[in-house]
């Protein structure tokens, strides 16, 4: 029988991770998937008003999940962004294509009635896979 692979859960600075039970993000073998991810930084939404803003900066957070977990922006290969307000989604997407205009991983964009503060304006998910030089997981 196949032993699974190791799984490694990496924590964030989040101030709801523990009170929920999750993890900024986990790795099973060379998936690694990042929870929602909203602009807070010191447990205070940052940038508020700015959905671009919160877009760099919440894509700055998965980026430092990733490279915890071993892997970089460039293995991304989905994203979900939740909104509050779509008429923004031109801001917001100019922000996600500044990170990912050359990777193109698979992205999907979607209005919510609200995020877990009223500050926040975007929430995002990323899942990626890791695979070395040579092609293989």
């Amino acid at each position: 029988m196949t032993r699974p692979p190791a799984r490694t859960n990496i924590a964030g600075s989040s101030p709801w991770e523990g009170l929920v039970g999750y993890s900024r993000a986990v790795r099973v073998g060379p998936h690694v998937h990042v929870a929602g991810t909203t602009a807070t930084v010191l447990g205070v939404a940052a940038h508020p008003g700015d959905p671009a803003a919160q877009t760099r900066v919440a894509l700055g957070i998965i980026a430092g999940a990733l490279a915890q977990a071993g892997a970089e922006l460039r293995h991304v290969v989905r994203t979900r962004i939740y909104v509050t307000d779509i008429s923004q989604w031109e801001a917001i997407g100019r922000a996600h294509g500044e990170v990912f205009g050359e990777i193109r991983p698979a992205a999907s964009m979607v209005q919510v009635s609200a995020l877990i503060d009223p500050e926040h304006l975007v929430e995002i998910e990323a899942d990626a896979y890791v695979w070395d030089e040579s092609g293989g997981p």
